[in-house]
């Protein structure tokens, strides 16, 4: 009886095509030791190499989505929750029923003073954090920080609101700077992944052409600012499903409402004291705030698990080896920057813009004249249009860099000449088209504001190791017009509640 053969042939046995296999290689003891455990015959080098570039720039978009992501979610749920704090904390009925004697409305003076009056001293330590962290891990510190800011709001005391909203706008500054960083590095790994071969002929510490990473920059700063105008929607979504419901028709809280826009003396003059028909049960609005929590917490893991690191760890520890001394100072020094003075305006334009948007044509203009109710919808309208017209930034691409900076101001300028010109009457709907294509066209000319300022920002100062010192220029100075607005509006307020005692003395004399 025959044996069967075995399944598999013996190491080191000649093959049934004798001393040679298919290849035409000697088989058995007689075949070379580099034949049996050498590279694979098909292997091709080149091709091999064009694969792991290939994953390595999917690896970028991935990081650039990520971070786009993370800022947007971050900053829905921000502006989401204050903005249902605020009108909640604004009725009467609700601040004696759920608060009593608590002094609510103190609280949120202090609690808006820390948030606009904090990133004042942002240019101190921004730089300095962001190089001891690293650009990743400020971003995840940072929404942190946020995060912890939608926590306090489940028992509102002024020892939880208070610390947290400091804590709140020393972080601000820091976390859009190093998201401006992040966009323009991933700009930067984004080319040399793209043109490995020519970084392998000029030598790894030859610097690439001066504007060479622009293209790519153009289109991750249009990406990440689609997302982020994004942001201004998603914070409406607490309001149209579930505030909206509590809240009483136009035909109440506008009643002693006289005249809108131009024609007002201030901001929603004469505005009720009470807005909502029934108080919300503390039930619903733990269920509300737990929502906002669960994507507090989202945006930190995307920014944890899918942003990969900006620099390599031998790049960090070369960033650092300047001195702290000198990264301290890097801000001071570039500020003098005959560049960054030529922008200055545009900094500062940048900020008020957008609180423009948000508060005076939101409020002065939207919500004076169809109510609080369709407040939400003003603001999707500007979200919307600023998100589709952010990728007008790419006209970068083929026209000269200002362009995009001079037709946003340029946009924002008619709006603004056209509503000095115009009123809209309280309680009258037929216009409402009207504020809906004027918060649209705004948010074309704030998407090309931020795409053309941040794009510029990452071409002018791409000779320097890392960028994280000038987008904190940049957003200090944003940080700067906002308090200039929130001093403005405080400041008449404070000065009202002083004369108040002296006017009751004269009365009673």
């Amino acid at each position: 009886m025959e044996a069967d053969p075995p399944l598999y042939p013996v190491a080191g046995a000649a093959g049934p095509q004798g001393d040679e296999d298919r290849l035409g290689v000697p088989d058995g003891p007689e075949a070379p030791l580099d034949e049996l455990v050498g590279a694979y015959p098909n292997y091709n080098e080149e091709e091999e190499e064009r694969r792991y570039y290939r994953r390595k720039r999917l690896g970028v978009v991935k990081n650039v989505l990520a971070a786009s992501a993370g800022g947007t979610l971050t900053y829905g749920v921000y502006l989401g929750l204050l903005q249902m704090q605020l009108i909640l904390h604004y009725d009467e009925t609700y601040r004696e029923v759920k608060y009593g004697n608590m002094g609510l409305p103190d609280i949120d003076s202090k609690m808006l003073m820390g948030i606009n009056v904090t990133p004042i001293a942002a240019l101190l330590y921004t730089p300095v954090l962001i190089r001891f962290f690293g650009t990743k891990w400020m971003m995840f510190l940072a929404v942190g920080i946020y995060a912890l800011f939608v926590s306090t709001n489940y028992w509102e005391r002024y020892y939880t609101l208070v610390p947290s909203a400091v804590a709140l706008g020393m972080a601000i500054v820091p976390l859009w700077a190093s998201m401006g960083n992040y966009i323009t590095r991933m700009s930067q790994k984004y080319y040399e992944y793209s043109h490995y071969k020519e970084q392998d002929e000029q030598g790894p510490q030859q610097r690439p052409p001066r504007g060479s990473h622009a293209p790519y920059l153009l289109v991750f700063q249009a990406i990440f600012y689609s997302f982020f105008h994004l942001s201004f929607a998603c914070a409406q979504l607490p309001m149209i499903y579930f505030l909206n419901y509590y809240l009483y028709d136009l035909n109440h809280t506008l009643f002693n409402v006289k005249s809108c826009g131009t024609k007002s003396h201030g901001i929603l003059t004469g505005f009720n004291k009470t807005v909502l028909r029934t108080l919300p049960r503390s039930r619903n609005l733990i269920v509300v705030e737990s929502v906002l929590m669960a994507v507090a917490f989202l945006a930190m893991l995307l920014v944890l698990g899918l942003c990969g690191a900006a620099y390599r760890p031998t790049e960090e520890i070369d960033l650092r080896s300047v001195g702290w001394g000198n990264i301290f100072q890097l801000p001071f020094k570039h500020v003098r920057d005959f560049r960054l003075r030529h922008l200055v305006p545009f900094f500062i334009y940048s900020g008020f813009e957008v609180l423009f948007a948000c508060t005076g044509f939101a409020l002065g203009y939207g919500v004076c004249s169809v109510g609080l109710e369709r407040l939400a919808y003003l603001l999707i309208a500007y979200s919307l249009g600023a998100s589709a017209a952010s990728v007008l930034g790419l006209l970068g691409l083929w026209l000269p860099r200002s362009v995009p900076l001079v037709a946003g101001a340029g946009l924002h300028l008619l709006l603004t000449l056209s509503l000095f010109f115009w009123a809209p009457l309280p309680r009258v709907l037929h216009h409402s088209w009207i504020l809906y294509f004027v918060a649209a066209l705004w948010g074309v000319g704030s998407a090309l504001n931020k795409t053309g300022l941040s794009t510029l920002l990452g071409i002018l100062y791409e000779d320097k190791e890392r960028q994280d010192f000038i987008f904190t220029i940049y957003h200090w100075w944003q940080a700067v017009a906002i308090f200039v607005v929130y001093l403005g509006s405080s400041l008449p307020m404070k000065m009202e509640r002083s004369r108040q005692p002296a006017f009751w003395e004269e009365l009673n004399q």
